[in-house]
C-alpha cells in the first residue's frame, strides 16, 4: 500500500469531519434558542398567583372547612394553642422560608391599619403603592427600589380579605385600629420583592 495514498485519504476523511462538524455548528447556532428573559412584572404576576392560589386554597379547604366542622381552629397564637395559622400567617411565614433561602425573593403583607407595625408599610414607596391600591385595586403597583448598592424590582398587589377568618381576626383584634372590614375589602398589600442582578 503506497503510504502517500493513506496519509491522503486519511487528511481528506479528516479534512471532510472537520467541514462537517463546522458546517454543522454554524447550522446548530443558526438553529438554537435565543437567549429568553421573562421582565420582572411578569415574574411578579406569577409568584403573585402561586400566593393567591396557595392562601385561598389553604383558607377555603383548610382553615374554613375544619373550622365549620369543629375539628380544629385557626388562631392568632397557633403555635401555643395547637391550632391552625391564621392565613395571613401562612403567607407570612412562608414568606420569611422563601427570605431564608437566599435567592434574594422576598414577600409579606403589608396593611392600610395593620395589628402589629412590623406589617406597615416599610418604605415611601410602599405607602405610595397602597395609597394607589385604595383606588386601582385590581392593578398591581410596581417600581424599582433600593437596598445599599442592589436594586430591586418591587410590585404590590391588593390584598383582599378572602374569608370570614381575616375579617373576624381583624375586627375582633384589642390592637386592630379598624375594626369594620367586610369580606373582599382591600385590607392592604402582598409586596413581592425581586432582585434585578
Amino acid at each position: 500500500m503506497d503510504y502517500r495514498c493513506v496519509t491522503f485519504k486519511t487528511t481528506s476523511v479528516a479534512f471532510f469531519v472537520a467541514a462537517l462538524w463546522t458546517t454543522a455548528t454554524l447550522h446548530a447556532a443558526k438553529e438554537s434558542p435565543k437567549t429568553v428573559s421573562i421582565s420582572p412584572e411578569k415574574v411578579a404576576d406569577y409568584i403573585h398567583a402561586i400566593l393567591e392560589a396557595d392562601r385561598t386554597f389553604y383558607t377555603a379547604h383548610i382553615v374554613d372547612r375544619l373550622q365549620q366542622k369543629g375539628i380544629v381552629a385557626s388562631t392568632e397564637h397557633w403555635e401555643q394553642d395547637n391550632t391552625l395559622p391564621l392565613p395571613a400567617q401562612f403567607l407570612q411565614h412562608s414568606g420569611r422560608l422563601v427570605a431564608e433561602s437566599g435567592r434574594g425573593i422576598r414577600y409579606r403583607l403589608i396593611g392600610f391599619s395593620p395589628i402589629y407595625q412590623r406589617n406597615a408599610p416599610a418604605t415611601e414607596f410602599e405607602r405610595t403603592a397602597l395609597d394607589m391600591l385604595k383606588r386601582e385595586p385590581d392593578r398591581p403597583v410596581t417600581g424599582i427600589v433600593s437596598s445599599g448598592k442592589k436594586q430591586y424590582f418591587q410590585a404590590i398587589y391588593a390584598d383582599r380579605a378572602v374569608s370570614s377568618a381575616c375579617i373576624t381576626c381583624h375586627n375582633s383584634h384589642p390592637l386592630s385600629p379598624k375594626q369594620d372590614f367586610q369580606l373582599n375589602d382591600v385590607m392592604g398589600g402582598i409586596a413581592i420583592t425581586i432582585p434585578l442582578e
